[in-house]
């Protein structure tokens, strides 16, 4: 059974198309990876298809009665409520049909008795869909849930206005799951998860019973839990059985062959071309060469699709540091209450730290620490001499109406034009991309932008907050033989071990630190 139809989509921003004649359609129970570069258009497609932006043509077309679960992250939360009150809202239907039970009730008292009879049938049918629902069960889902996703280690009752970005993602995953629809609609749901809570996700989705439509970038993750990709690329979506893996080789294969039919049509093309110049003014051969003229005319032309640009990450570096990159005494780290306890750790030069631990112990904290940004409750840090940092910050909140030429001019003045674009060209991105407010941007290119500034930058220190989130792979890749190759010091915060532990030469686990776990 269809439950999603999308027929002949076509959509695009300004001058650059992004879907072309596209159609697709979802089936019950289907697991389905939705893969691509950055900018290709995979969270627009999301967007069409939950009604959040207008094609420019074509029909989305749902099943009736479906109900759809979108993981967006730009929901917001009302301030005052509490984290349970956010989950426990997931069964606001049953809690709805449990208000009408008590007027129903009320009206007992007055009713005749066949007005009776009506409420006594309408009360066993609202008390059938509590108990099938599971409405005398739901504390229990809802701690088993916010167990799974460490939400429990932050407390229920925390107000969802005092969460941080990552832990206001996991509410709405929560919220999202506690939902169970008939569809899931998940955009990078890792991105704020740590290893710990994405091993749960993980077998949670592998069980689910239901559809699921999931972007990640995060390929051991979404080879554990898809059966079906769909590929966008050049403005096309095409469908391919089995797992990510399956996909490459099979995607690599159709590439090599038509490579191969381009070549030999091309050697053709110009055999016939020459054939045809050689022979058409001798009366003799006239017709040979208008024959073969017919046949060039009819050929349907091979067309190889353009490569993207590869990102290439070459990270500028500074003079050598001090032997001390930073030392804490009894550093307490936290904003109204500790996050830690006394921290005394130290970083010497040539070390790759990455910082791991569940969301919400304070990585962040703790690194903006270290750059003097907020301040400490108690205790100090002491900085290296001859430090250039770099420091790639998780999230940017605020709006970017800067073209990405004017964000890189910002802090590069002495560039020429073309200098900029080289380098905004150099991190992957097109003259479309480089052209464009960074607001329109998608997360991956935005990201692109951010290191392009990060590269160029001299360093010998690089504080990193998360920066895979939202690349693709190819940019993963290379950021990380980038990571590998710099010869200055790294402190990085980042989830998805297959991506640091190649790079790094320690691992600092804040669980041993925080104050947040028994």
């Amino acid at each position: 059974m269809s439950i999603l139809t999308v027929k002949n989509l076509s959509h695009g921003f300004g001058d650059r198309a992004i879907f072309n004649d596209v159609s697709f359609r979802l089936l019950k129970g289907e697991h389905i990876g939705l893969v691509g570069a950055n900018g290709e258009g995979k969270s627009s497609f999301m967007n069409i298809i939950t009604g959040k932006l207008e094609p420019d043509e074509g029909q989305i077309e749902w099943a009736k009665r479906v109900r759809v679960g979108y993981l967006d992250q730009h929901t917001t939360l009302d301030k005052g409520l509490s984290i349970r009150d956010v989950l426990k809202n997931a069964f606001k239907y049953l809690f709805d049909l449990e208000s009408e039970m008590n007027i129903i009730c009320d009206k007992m008292a007055q009713a005749s008795p066949e007005e009776l009879e009506q409420l006594l049938e309408d009360m066993g049918t609202i008390q059938d869909l509590l108990n099938n629902n599971g409405f005398y069960t739901i504390d229990a889902k809802v701690e088993e849930i916010a167990r799974g996703l460490g939400l429990s280690d932050i407390g229920l009752d925390k107000d969802v206005n005092d969460l941080s970005g990552g832990q206001r993602t996991k509410v709405l995953l929560a919220k999202l799951l506690l939902e169970k629809p008939d569809i899931l609609l998940l955009d990078e749901p890792t991105n704020y998860l740590d290893e710990q809570h994405i091993e749960w996700l993980k077998r949670y989705l592998q069980d689910y019973e239901n559809a699921f439509i999931l972007i990640s970038h995060d390929i051991p993750f979404l080879n554990s839990v898809i059966n079906l990709i769909y590929h966008m690329e050049n403005q096309e979506l095409n469908r391919y059985v089995g797992d990510y893996d399956n996909f490459v080789n099979i995607h690599e294969a159709k590439k090599q062959q038509l490579e191969a039919a381009y070549k030999r049509q091309q050697q053709e093309i110009s055999e016939l071309k020459d054939f045809v110049a050689r022979n058409k003014a001798r009366v003799s051969t006239r017709n040979m060469a208008m024959s073969r003229q017919k046949k060039l005319d009819k050929m349907e032309l091979i067309e190889l699709t353009k490569d993207k640009p590869k990102p290439q990450f070459n990270f500028s570096e500074a003079r050598a540091s001090g032997k001390l990159i930073f030392a804490t005494k009894d550093l307490v780290i936290g904003y109204e209450e500790p996050l830690s306890k006394p921290l005394n750790i130290q970083m010497e030069r040539g070390q790759k730290i990455a910082l791991i631990g569940a969301n919400g112990l304070g990585k962040t904290t703790l690194l903006r620490s270290i750059l003097g940004e907020i301040s400490p409750i108690s205790g100090s840090v002491e900085l290296g001499e001859y430090l250039h940092i770099g420091y790639f910050q998780q999230e940017i909140k605020e709006a970017n109406y800067n073209t990405c030429i004017e964000e890189f001019w910002q802090d590069f003045t002495s560039y020429t034009q073309y200098e900029v674009r080289a380098a905004l060209a150099k991190c992957g991105l097109t003259t479309k991309h480089i052209e464009s407010k960074v607001l329109v941007l998608s997360g991956g290119e935005q990201a692109k932008v951010r290191l392009c500034k990060l590269i160029n930058k001299e360093t010998n220190l690089l504080i990193l907050d998360e920066p895979t989130n939202h690349l693709d792979v190819e940019a993963k890749d290379e950021l990380k033989r980038a990571l590998k190759a710099y010869k200055g010091s790294i402190l990085l915060i980042c989830h998805e071990p297959e991506f640091y532990q190649d790079v790094v030469t320690d691992v600092w686990n804040c669980e041993n630190w925080t104050t947040k776990l028994a």
